[in-house]
């Protein structure tokens, strides 16, 4: 039987909400311009959140089974809307920052392919709906 996930979101006021995940909460509201009160993020933008720690999570992981030694890593998502509604994303650019001497280039692709195709499980959900791409820089 597939294992079943969930989370609990209850309004707390105007546009705000708490949502817990885990044990843990999380404020989500809009912006005061759509009657919110910023008193979190906006629930599209924790797509960007999820899918940046997911792979970074993966990264870390089968870097240290290689035994590639990283000073850092800095996961930037990026997503592209549609202007029309409903607003989704129809794509998102993974920017993976590595920090470290000598990184070998091929050493960090595979580690980001082998996230993306075979451990990510939000990648594989975002796959089915959008295109995914991604890029290396290396910070000395």
């Amino acid at each position: 039987m597939a294992k079943k996930e969930s989370v609990s979101t209850t309004w707390i006021g105007n546009m705000a909400f708490e949502t817990q995940v885990n044990g843990h909460k999380i404020i989500i509201d809009a912006e005061s311009a759509f009657g919110g009160e910023d008193r979190g993020p906006r629930p599209k933008l924790l797509m960007l959140s999820a899918l940046g720690g997911c792979t970074a999570m993966d990264i870390v992981a089968i870097l240290k089974k290689m035994r590639v030694d990283i000073e850092g890593l800095n996961v930037i998502v990026e997503g592209d809307l549609t202007e029309e509604h409903p607003k989704h994303f129809f794509k998102m650019h993974i920017i993976y920052e590595f920090r470290g001497k000598n990184l070998q280039v091929d050493k960090l692709q595979k580690a980001i392919d082998l996230s993306s195709e075979k451990y990510c499980g939000v990648s594989a959900s975002y796959r089915k709906a959008m295109e995914l791409t991604s890029e290396i820089r290396i910070l000395e």
